[in-house]
């Protein structure tokens, strides 16, 4: 059976060709574009793997997200990956670490990001 990816991001042009991109690797993808659809679609769908923006409806939101997925029963462990402009967007002279209390994801990718670089993580994170 295809493994379940759920991808949060408001932007349509990036979650199009993600979509596109994982669909065509035998991926079933679901989308939201905030994260209050994305919690919701996540609680009903059970995806294996969630990517996950930052910047959506607020400039954290993907953070509050990423916390709260892992307090819901059912979703918590299920692998995150972040992939966000937050850093570039907001001239952050520095990168985000995942840890378990406040960024509880497995790898964090700026965009823009490679397709290579997110198939190859998605991959590893399904593993």
């Amino acid at each position: 059976m295809a493994k379940k990816i759920l991808v949060i991001d408001d932007d349509n042009d990036f979650v199009e060709s993600i979509v596109n991109l994982l669909e065509a690797k035998g991926y079933n993808v679901a989308s939201a574009s905030n994260g209050t659809d994305g919690v919701a679609k996540a609680k009903d769908n059970k995806p294996d793997l969630i990517l996950l923006d930052v910047m959506m409806t607020t400039k954290d939101e993907g953070f509050n997200v990423a916390r709260e997925l892992q307090g819901i029963e059912g979703i918590k462990g299920t692998p995150v990956i972040m992939v966000t402009g937050v850093r570039k967007e907001m001239n952050l002279p520095f990168g985000f670490e995942p840890d378990e209390t406040w960024l509880p994801v497995k790898q964090v990718l700026e965009k823009p990001v490679k397709p290579e670089t997110l198939l190859n993580e998605v991959a590893d994170a399904l593993k």
